[in-house]
């Protein structure tokens, strides 16, 4: 099998002269860095779970995560993922990058909905409607059971499910993925007798992909876990301590968006060129940007969904304030071959590219802008995915994972807490009136 590959050569240009000396400082950085997650030296150090967790998932976890996934296949038209963050952004990220486009307008079973990452009363009252006379089940997912959004939406649902098919019915469809000993979820699921997931205490949820977090909703869809697993665990080796800084992707992407932040460039924007990509992106949002926005200090993490968003936010990228950089996920083999037809009146003047694949079209406008961008004054770093399958996905999650626990580390902060998310919280408590 291949490997994603990075690729660093337009961003030379962006960074300035460095001394081979001084280079030679910053890959010992990144080194060094690497080691502390590995050796447990560094800040945030009882949360590095995930360092580790490809290459430790058991053949009897797998086989009991993917036993629960075939039960809920089987029983249910529609499972409703409930979770906030990292709770499912991870699933998400996969579910959309490798399931059909259209399989949610078709009558493929099960279809996957999410509930409880935002408090929309309008969009609950039309999940309910939705679900009216419809065989569903829940995957709960929350470590406390208390984050307002999850347990707001677990609430409703639950009601729903119990009132549809009787209270030992919802039982045996109701999952909770929760803490291992407490909290409101973990004393409810044993009460009731729900199938129960453990999130390790020492993964955070934006880290936790590889979890049963991630994998049983990623079951669900009838994705493979099992070459997810594969591919995390390939680019896990990939990204060791034992491997040369010039050899590792995750050490060489943390010192060139570290030096690139030390030149005044704050925004990194991941482009891609794949709309099947776009809750990758998001899934990296939260990583890179609950990691690293800490003491002032970090690099804010946005996207983009090429070439639709050339024709809005092109002209920005192209134009505006020289405060970017851009990491571009580019797919080299599309799943599917679509040919241009030609047209004997060719009055939209597209003859020329008769015969041609549409992937030839769209690598062509990827080339494009990004010789575009680079003229334009911005940095490009390009990471190449093979194809999209399980495998590749696998290496990608695992790669930026690494990378985000190095570049934090590079930083100076401590890339596995969140202080600030607590802020918000307090407001709206207080606001609400909870006692």
């Amino acid at each position: 099998m291949q490997q994603i590959t990075l690729d660093t050569s337009k961003v030379k240009g962006f960074i300035g002269f460095i001394p081979e000396k001084q280079f030679a400082d910053r890959a010992k950085a990144a080194e060094s860095a690497n080691l502390a997650l590995e050796n447990g030296t560094g800040k945030g150090n009882d949360f590095l779970g995930w360092l580790h967790l490809p290459s430790s998932i058991t053949e009897t976890t797998l086989d009991e995560i993917q036993k629960t996934a075939d039960y809920l296949r089987e029983q249910c038209e529609v499972v409703v993922i409930i979770g906030i963050g990292g709770s499912y952004l991870g699933a998400k990220a996969v579910i959309e990058a490798l399931s059909g486009s259209f399989d949610g307008l078709s009558n493929r079973k099960p279809l996957i909905v999410y509930a409880g990452h935002q408090i929309g009363e309008d969009y609950l009252y039309e999940l309910s409607e939705f679900l009216n006379e419809k065989s569903f089940g829940i995957i709960n997912i929350s470590k406390s059971g208390t984050t307002i959004e999850p347990a707001l939406a677990f609430r409703l649902l639950r009601k729903r499910l119990e009132n549809a098919i009787g209270i030992e019915e919802a039982r045996k469809r109701i999952v909770a993925i929760t803490d291992e000993k407490k909290g409101a979820l973990r004393k409810l699921a044993t009460q009731e007798g729900y199938k129960i997931f453990v999130i390790p205490d020492d993964v955070g949820g934006r880290f936790s992909v590889l979890t049963p977090v991630g994998l049983l909703p990623i079951a669900v869809a009838g994705i493979d876990i099992r070459q997810l697993v594969a591919g995390a665990v390939e680019m896990e080796k990939a990204t060791g301590t034992n491997v040369p800084f010039a050899e590792n992707p995750a050490a060489r992407y943390a010192v060139v968006r570290n030096e690139l932040y030390k030149q005044g460039k704050k925004i990194e924007i991941l482009a891609d060129f794949n709309p099947k990509l776009r809750y990758v992106a998001e899934w990296w949002k939260q990583l890179y940007g609950e990691s690293e926005g800490k003491e002032n200090r970090g690099i804010f993490p946005a996207s983009v969904d090429f070439t639709t968003d050339l024709h809005s936010m092109g002209q920005w990228i192209q134009d505006g304030e020289r405060s970017i950089f851009e990491t571009v996920l580019s797919v080299a083999q599309s799943r599917h071959t679509v040919e241009i037809p030609k047209d004997e009146a060719d009055l939209d003047g597209l003859n020329y590219l008769a015969g041609r694949r549409v992937d030839y079209v769209n690598k062509m406008a990827e080339l494009g802008t990004q010789q575009a961008h680079v003229d334009g004054g911005v940095p490009n770093i390009r990471i190449e995915i093979p194809e999209l399958n399980e495998f590749y996905i696998g290496q990608l999650l695992y790669f930026f994972e690494r990378a985000c626990g190095i570049s934090g580390y590079l930083l100076g902060v401590n890339p596995f807490d969140q202080p600030g998310v607590e802020a918000y919280k307090k407001n709206m408590f207080a606001l609400l009136g909870k006692p």
